[in-house]
């Protein structure tokens, strides 16, 4: 029986976890549906937008997203010390951008007097808030509610359009963080859908590339911010145009099979994670079938779930694959 989704987030052990939805039967998210000849390819930026719409009312940032026919991919960053030193205002204002609050939400909006026996329900109410604009189901929620009633009222039905819960997995080091976000950017060109990580539309690497071009990172998108010693800032430990030279050296072998053609950026990388390129191809290859649950080494996981309070160690035939 799946897990509560609290039960399988630790901040003690990481804040990336790699998300998935997936819609119903034959629901089209987005592309063409062969039988019918129609097209879905404008909810590609339905979800786009509402994706980056929600990554500036959260205080969770994208690092990487896949929109596919029939399902999406992202990975996510929590950041949990930005929504701790929000003030109250900014916490109500913020949750208010996705919904409408209580009557005492929004008098304290409005800087509206505020009754004596209103305080204690409008104390309760931010930290509520707090504490769900740092929670991923109820970013996931958020994207995905708005775009199944959009989707059922312009198909003329109802019910479900996506499965019911999102697949969420923890990525335990940075390793596992830049497997997965490969492994996601590189969706479009797996599935021959693009034939180059540049023409991927509608995901985060070709946002990077387009970004790179004029020496910028998107505003949407975790940044990358070099190595370690730059400890003030937030983001990913890696040079972006490191992580782009992977993508597109993984994308050419993945298409091509063009084995053992990487540049020396790729390679010095791989070096850095202590992983070969063989290694690194599967890896990122077959991300979603050699990990079903957190991705790390033994160690990781073990923490993982002492933290989590759990006697029972799943998923640990899959650290075989990963570099120690």
């Amino acid at each position: 029986m799946p897990k509560p989704r609290v039960e399988q987030i630790s901040l003690q052990d990481t804040p990336f976890y790699h998300c998935v939805s997936r819609t119903v039967r034959r629901a089209f998210l987005c592309g063409e549906d062969n039988v019918t000849k129609r097209s879905f390819e404008h909810r590609r930026e339905w979800l786009e937008k509402r994706i980056i719409y929600l990554s500036k009312t959260f205080s969770i940032d994208v690092a990487a997203y896949a929109v596919m026919s029939n399902h999406l991919h992202l990975v996510l960053h929590i950041d949990a010390e930005k929504v701790k030193v929000w003030s109250d205002i900014t916490v109500v204002k913020q949750w208010h951008r996705v919904f409408k609050g209580t009557v005492v939400t929004r008098k304290f909006a409005r800087s509206e007097p505020i009754e004596a026996h209103e305080i204690e329900h409008l104390n309760e109410r931010v930290a509520e808030f707090r504490n769900r604009l740092m929670d991923i189901s109820w970013f996931m929620r958020c994207l995905s509610e708005p775009l199944a009633r959009k989707a059922n009222k312009e198909d003329e039905c109802t019910g479900h359009f996506w499965e019911g819960r999102f697949k969420s997995q923890a990525l335990l080091d940075e390793a596992a963080v830049l497997a997965c976000m490969t492994y996601v950017d590189l969706n479009p060109v797996r599935s021959q859908v693009a034939t180059t990580p540049k023409k991927s539309n509608y995901t985060s690497i070709k946002q990077r590339i387009a970004a790179a071009k004029n020496s910028k990172q998107p505003e949407c998108l975790l940044p990358f911010i070099g190595n370690e010693q730059k400890e003030q800032l937030k983001g990913l430990t890696f040079d972006v145009q490191d992580y782009i030279a992977l993508v597109n050296d993984m994308g050419s072998i993945q298409r091509d099979d063009k084995r053992g053609v990487i540049c020396d950026r790729t390679a010095n990388l791989l070096e850095r994670l202590n992983i070969t390129l063989g290694s690194w191809q599967e890896i990122t290859q077959d991300f979603k079938i050699l990990f079903t649950g957190p991705v790390g080494t033994l160690e990781d996981l073990s923490r993982y779930y002492t933290h989590l309070g759990r006697q029972r160690r799943s998923h640990i035939q899959s650290c075989r694959y990963w570099p120690h």
